[in-house]
């Protein structure tokens, strides 16, 4: 059945014809298909059954075909804002940022999450020392002077260390964010979690009045293999200033304390002391407070002029809404609304106007709308039935943003209000889904809440994967000016849309249909190239079946020449097979070997063309390279080919003698003139001895 594209669009007719005529190819003594025959009777009903089966499976609703697939293991994927850091390029001033702060790339916008106080703290130089000296790396923090640097030197080791100096440090106990910036030119396979890695270990220390101290990290970058984030927790210790370092300053610094590279780090670019936004649009904002009896908001949205305001006058009751009121002369449920340039305050006083909320952990609620929410923030009315859907005023919802404000009317006719967020369940709760797609929410169960007005709570809106945006750009925000622009090194991750129903199904046919168990030798060859953590420049499998044996050959994609597999990489390699190989089969790893190839020829050149011999050579190291070639381990290496392709050549005239000969037999054979290398084995263009004629007519 999971097969069938569309399983209710054949009829029972065309299933039956199909079954019959299948009969003969499965049982030679079944020859009576006439509809009398008992044996037919049992096939039209199993074939009715598939038919109703397949009728039922096409009409299940989105919400049961969901449960299934989570059964089976794949949960629907919510949608995500995209996130990334920022810098300053300023270096003046101290700048308050206040949570969700809006930081603009062109029309796309991006929020903070949190207040953020950027001081003005900023790199003063970088320096590595490793070989008994410091080396002067501070170029590294210029955005617009990229230069590729290996920071631990050749030849990294235990012990060598950069050092960051800096004029100030974020207060004890902060977080703050480096970015690394390295050379991308190899292609490493991902891992689970990018903090963890197979080559080298760093720690980090911040210097204190109590010398250094280590800290909390949490390394993206695998110890400066691959470009991404470093996120630092201040120590607690109060930071002192480092004399010395070749530049005086507060410091923190990173010592390899393992150092088994198998790339070593390149760096391009380093950006500290950076802060978090993500690619989002607040519309709605919904603020709790607590046991306060005069509550101010600032912010960017305190701007707005479309507020709610609640607060809870029981524990665990509903909400009650208080009207704002600009004196202090009236009686109700009102409180007293002030504000400044910036911010405003509401204050609530039971004496001067008659209700105030209790002093509860949530007791207050503050609502705060962009005028185009306030305009449409009724989405209707629950009716009661089964999977009720309303549409909502906006789509590509952030779902940790949403909520509504359910209005009831309690037994003393007045108004009270609940805040309800979505798949809450409960047997009172009002349970709803949010399809934050299509910008609908579908109301599962009414609970309590039969004839409840709905109200938008709080929403923020994002543009999915379009906020993944490149490194490298210039962001400004309309709250803080133009003349200050802020630099993200790193680009966007993980912006996406939430999955539909038909996505999920796809992954889950694409993941059936996935080989996980190594049978054939591409699938030793597929496992091998994916090992996470490594980086795959070659692999060939070789299936001995008589020793039910497979030899694995794999030359590491580091930057050597002609590198070696590592004990790391066979541990890493080995690992991943384990678990994927059949219990009965055994395999062997096998390093690369590299036989160089010389070649001694006499070629008639044409006349009147020049740079023959470079051309003739260049040819030559084209066809004999095995190492950054589509050639393969083992790949013959044939002695017509190579003929060929330098006689094409615009200034050959003709080839009078020509010999390839590999420059270590046992590695390499001569059969018929043509070269067959080992299972193992890579040629390489090895001396190359070509006398040049001048072919006369």
């Amino acid at each position: 059945m999971l097969r069938i594209e569309n399983t209710y669009s054949r009829t029972f007719e065309e299933r039956m014809a199909d079954n019959i005529s299948a009969i003969p190819l499965l049982s030679k003594e079944w020859t009576n298909h006439n509809a009398s025959d008992p044996g037919i009777t049992i096939l039209e009903n199993l074939t009715a059954f598939e038919a109703l089966q397949g009728s039922r499976i096409d009409n299940l609703s989105d919400r049961a075909k969901l449960m299934l697939l989570r059964l089976a293991g794949f949960k629907r994927r919510r949608g995500k804002c995209a996130r990334l850091l920022l810098s300053r390029t300023d270096s003046e001033g101290r700048i308050v940022i206040r949570n969700n702060q809006r930081f603009m790339l062109g029309d796309l916008p991006f929020e903070t999450r949190r207040d953020v106080d950027l001081k003005d703290v900023r790199l003063t130089g970088i320096f590595s020392y490793y070989d008994n000296e410091f080396h002067d790396y501070s170029y590294l923090s210029d955005s617009e002077f990229k230069v590729q640097t290996r920071v631990f030197g050749k030849a990294p080791k235990s012990g060598d260390s950069i050092y960051f100096i800096s004029n100030g440090l974020p207060s004890p106990g902060e977080d703050t964010w480096f970015y690394v910036t390295l050379d991308s030119r190899f292609n490493r396979n991902q891992v689970e979690d990018r903090a963890d890695n197979l080559f080298a270990g760093i720690r980090w220390e911040c210097y204190t009045k109590e010398g250094f101290k280590e800290m909390r990290v949490r390394d993206y970058t695998g110890a400066f293999l691959l470009s991404g984030e470093i996120k630092l927790r201040m120590p607690d210790e109060e930071a002192a200033v480092y004399e010395e370092a070749p530049l005086k300053g507060y410091c923190i610094r990173a010592v390899l304390t393992r150092a088994n590279y198998d790339i070593r780090p390149v760096v391009t670019l380093i950006n500290a002391f950076m802060f978090e936004v993500w690619q989002k649009d607040t519309r709605a904002v919904s603020l709790t407070f607590n046991r306060q009896k005069t509550v101010r908001v600032s912010g960017p949205y305190a701007e707005e002029g479309y507020i709610l305001v609640f607060g809870k006058e029981k524990k665990g009751s509903s909400y009650k809404r208080y009207e704002l009121s600009m004196t202090g002369d009236m009686k109700g449920r009102f409180c007293l609304y002030e504000r400044d340039k910036d911010a405003f305050s509401v204050t609530f006083d039971e004496e001067i106007f008659g209700y105030e909320p209790g002093k509860f952990k949530d007791g207050i609620k503050i609502v705060i709308y962009s005028e185009e929410i306030m305009r449409r923030y009724r989405v209707g009315t629950v009716i009661g039935y089964d999977d009720q859907e309303i549409e909502l005023p906006v789509k590509h919802i952030v779902p940790d943003s949403f909520s509504l404000i359910a209005r009831r009317v309690d037994e003393d006719g007045e108004y009270i209000y609940d805040f309800v967020r979505p798949d809450k369940t409960g047997d009172c709760t009002l349970n709803y889904s949010l399809l934050e797609n299509e910008g609908k929410i579908i109301i599962e169960d009414a609970g309590d809440f039969i004839g409840a007005e709905l109200f938008m709570g709080g929403v923020a809106v994002t543009e999915g994967p379009k906020g993944n945006v490149r490194g490298g750009n210039y962001f400004v925000s309309p709250e803080i000016g133009a003349d200050v622009r802020f630099y993200n090194p790193g680009p966007g991750t993980g912006g996406a849309f939430s999955e539909s129903t038909r996505d999920v199904q796809k992954r889950f046919r694409d993941d059936i249909y996935t080989p996980y168990t190594c049978v054939t030798a591409e699938d030793y060859e597929r496992a091998v190239s994916r090992t996470p953590g490594l980086c795959i420049r070659k692999v060939r499998a070789k299936m001995d079946e008589l020793e039910n044996l497979v030899h694995i050959s794999v030359m590491p994609g580091t930057d050597e020449e002609k590198p070696k597999l590592s004990e790391i990489y066979r541990k890493a390699i080995a690992h991943e097979l384990s678990e994927r190989r059949l219990i009965t089969t055994r395999f062997q790893i096998l390093s690369p070997v590299y036989v160089a190839v010389s070649v001694r020829s006499t070629v008639y050149v044409k006349r009147h063309f020049s740079n023959c011999l470079e051309k003739i050579e260049k040819r030559f190291r084209e066809k004999l390279d095995y190492l950054s070639s589509d050639r393969n381990f083992g790949d013959v290496l044939k002695f017509e080919e190579v003929f060929r392709a330098v006689e094409e050549l615009d200034c050959v005239e003709f080839i009078y003698e020509l010999a390839l000969i590999p420059e270590n037999m046992k590695r390499a054979r001569i059969i018929d003139t043509d070269i067959h290398p080992q299972e193992n084995c890579l040629l390489y263009p090895g001396e190359l001895d070509i006398e040049i004629v001048t072919y006369e007519k």
